[in-house]
């Protein structure tokens, strides 16, 4: 009950004044909205409720303005093909990231010739992505890059270019005023993509609620109870009345970004004890000028300062949100304590727990680089900003360029020893009766959300899930085979989604040596 302003817990409710559903889905951003249609896809006979604390969907870190929007499959990430100590490149976090966003195109593709999904033009476009280094160290590095990737299957296409002519030619915004004494290199490839991550969950959830779910935005998940009988007691506050809801539910999925970490420790499962976050925030420089766009069509990635973390990765990318190109340019990092972009300035005092403590102050002594990093960020003025932005622009001018805020991040911190260490990446966090489950931190996040959550299928309904891999091998042909090992599918699967996604258009580059554009 609500007296006041403050809420007051009731006792656990009788059968009578619970509602029954079979699954709860709390956020209603990506994750959320991917598991729910592929459960709608696998179960439609399953009653589905999800909840969603602010009044739109897609508020947080699936806001096409709250994150880069490259469709992360490690084309063009520096940060996924780091250089080992011997010189060599180490391409595996490539490939298998690359692999995952191959089983989420597959699904966009079914999801669009099913009529889960409409014109595909409304949240994917091609777009050329392109690593960019300069500096003769770094042009060695991109080199034998390129050499590792550009002849394995997933990576086909890739160019090798060093030649300033043709670095001016495809990329006159990033060439005009440059000093090409300082030799520079890029790895390109045609056939990325730009999506708006934002467009594709709101057409998930429009899906999901004319196919019978029930979304109730403005409803706060206040607390998780787990039953005797396994199943979930879930206590929604609505943000508006205040009035208190109730839901017994079979199984619950936390897909609310930088909250899925507060909920998961109040749902008391063991698997989230060690388990800490570290809030940070990002900014980017936004231009709209059409005189600009028109001279950018890429999402181009640098390599992090030395000393800066990997999530400090700058990056120039073409973005296409309603129809309409804009520039991003970032990220600059901040700090604040709040998990959500609308969260609250006590989010990461109040997750500090017994089992997490340890970790979280061993990152915070181990991690001084990242500490500089953020105080050098945040000491940075507006104007100092778009001066930085010169080793990719080098006439960049502040009066074309927006400062604004993107989407809250919270690296996930685990628990390793008697300390902790902080990752980049994402985790699936499930119990092991399969009742809950959870996705914690951030890139690649949303670009592998569809692998993410057939993990959470394959995980948390294990009896189901024999007699789903019919369908699901409908919606994923190459499920359960890796195609970096498996050329001749993977060209099947490529051209099928190709087309069914109105990519075809894309020019793919002969692989291999003639694949190399320039080499001066």
């Amino acid at each position: 009950m609500v007296r006041g302003d403050k809420e007051v817990d009731l006792p656990v409710p009788n059968a009578a004044q619970t509602e029954k559903t079979d699954v709860v889905l709390i956020g209603a951003g990506i994750m959320s909205a991917t598991l729910g249609a592929l459960l709608r896809q696998l179960q439609p006979d399953w009653s589905i409720t999800l909840f969603e604390r602010l009044d739109a969907a897609a508020p947080e870190s699936s806001d096409p303005w709250n994150n880069a929007g490259t469709g992360h499959s490690a084309l063009c990430e520096l940060n996924y093909s780091p250089q080992k100590p011997d010189g060599s490149v180490d391409v595996s976090k490539a490939i298998d990231i690359n692999e995952r966003f191959q089983v989420s195109r597959q699904f966009w593709a079914y999801a669009v010739q099913n009529g889960v999904l409409g014109d595909p033009s409304g949240f994917i476009n091609p777009i050329p992505h392109v690593s960019f280094v300069h500096g003769a160290d770094d042009v060695q590095y991109l080199r034998k890059r390129y050499e590792a990737l550009s002849r394995h299957p997933l990576f086909e296409g890739m160019e090798y270019i060093d030649d300033p002519a043709e670095f001016t030619r495809r990329l006159p915004l990033m060439a005009r005023g440059r000093d090409f004494s300082d030799p520079v290199a890029l790895n390109w490839t045609d056939y990325g993509t730009d999506i708006d991550f934002g467009s594709l969950t709101k057409e998930l959830l429009a899906y999901l609620g004319a196919s019978g779910a029930e979304l109730a935005f403005g409803n706060e998940v206040r607390n998780l109870t787990k039953q005797s009988d396994g199943s979930w007691l879930v206590k929604v506050r609505n943000t508006r009345t205040r009035q208190i809801r109730t839901l017994r539910s079979k199984f619950v999925f936390v897909g609310a970004g930088g909250g899925a970490l507060p909920l998961l420790q109040k749902s008391g499962i063991k698997e989230i004890a060690g388990f800490g976050g570290f809030p940070v925030s990002g900014q980017f420089l936004r231009c709209t000028n059409p005189e600009l766009t028109t001279q950018h069509n890429a999402k181009v990635y640098g390599k992090a300062a030395v000393g800066a973390p990997p999530m400090s990765v700058p990056h120039l990318d073409t973005r296409v949100i309603n129809g309409r190109p804009g520039l991003l340019f970032g990220p600059y990092a901040g700090w604040t304590p709040k998990f959500l972009k609308d969260g609250k300035n006590s989010d990461l005092f109040k997750s500090v727990r017994p089992g997490n403590v340890s970790p979280m102050l061993g990152v915070g002594l181990t991690e001084m680089s990242l500490v500089k990093y953020l105080v050098s960020e945040l000491l940075k003025s507006e104007s100092g900003k778009v001066y930085s932005m010169g080793e990719f622009v080098p006439r960049a001018d502040g009066h074309d360029w927006e400062l604004i805020t993107a989407g809250q991040r919270v690296q996930i911190i685990r628990r390793k020893g008697i300390g902790g260490v902080l990752e980049l990446g994402t985790a699936v966090i499930a119990a092991e009766d399969g009742t809950i489950a959870g996705l914690l931190g951030a890139s690649p996040g949303a670009s592998t959300c569809v692998s993410a959550m057939m993990d959470v299928l394959q995980r948390c309904f294990p009896r189901e899930y024999a007699q789903w891999t019919p369908k699901l091998k409908e919606m994923v042909p190459s499920l359960g085979v890796k195609l970096s090992e498996n050329q001749p599918l993977f060209h099947e699967v490529w051209e099928w989604t190709s087309k069914a996604l109105n990519l075809t258009d894309v020019k793919v580059n002969t692989p291999g040596p003639a694949g190399v554009a320039a080499n001066a």
